[in-house]
């Protein structure tokens, strides 16, 4: 049972990839509020594994945060895009691998106080090399690095991410 009421809701801000929308609402305790929420498409995150136990991550400057992050190949599904469909597009366009193999790992909800995204989670495997073509604004560096250093690379933060946190490990777990 929801304990929140909605009273009334807006748009605040909107964009090609987001909209903040805030609710007045009656909270839980019965008081008179607002909350926002952060509304974004689905998404995906992707692992992609060699035969030799390869991951491929790219890495990018993240503006919000001010840092450069090592990540699996994600993104957003765009318009009707299914999942599976949104994988196989931002693998080949910000890794540049086909997978012939496609396991799902489950989902992820992202920051779920926050925002509506969810992200599903993939194993790629039986990779081939097709050639990459990023979004023209992504200005990605690619580099394949062994699962096993993908999972240090987690526990001692050198990959933040969430879904890239998420889709190792899991990944991890999956295949070893």
């Amino acid at each position: 049972m929801n304990p929140w009421q909605t009273v009334a809701q807006r748009v605040v801000y909107e964009n090609e990839w987001f909209r903040v929308r805030e609710d007045r609402v009656i909270r839980p305790d019965g008081a008179d509020g607002i909350y926002g929420t952060v509304e974004m498409a689905a998404a995906v995150g992707v692992v992609a594994l060699d035969e030799s136990w390869q991951v491929q991550l790219v890495g990018q400057w993240r503006y919000p945060l001010g840092r450069f992050s090592w990540e699996v190949p994600s993104g957003s599904c765009e318009g009707t895009e299914e999942p599976l469909e949104a994988g196989r597009r931002e693998l080949e366009e910000e890794a540049g691998l086909r997978a012939r193999t496609w396991r799902q790992l489950g989902t992820l909800d992202t920051c779920n106080a926050v925002t509506t995204e969810v992200v599903h989670l993939f194993l790629a495997t039986g990779l081939e090399v097709v050639g990459s073509r990023p979004d023209p604004m992504e200005e990605l560096v690619a580099k394949k690095v062994p699962l096993r250093e993908c999972v240090a690379m987690v526990m001692d933060g050198r990959i933040t991410d969430a879904t890239s946190v998420a889709a190792i490990l899991k990944a991890a777990r999956v295949v070893v």
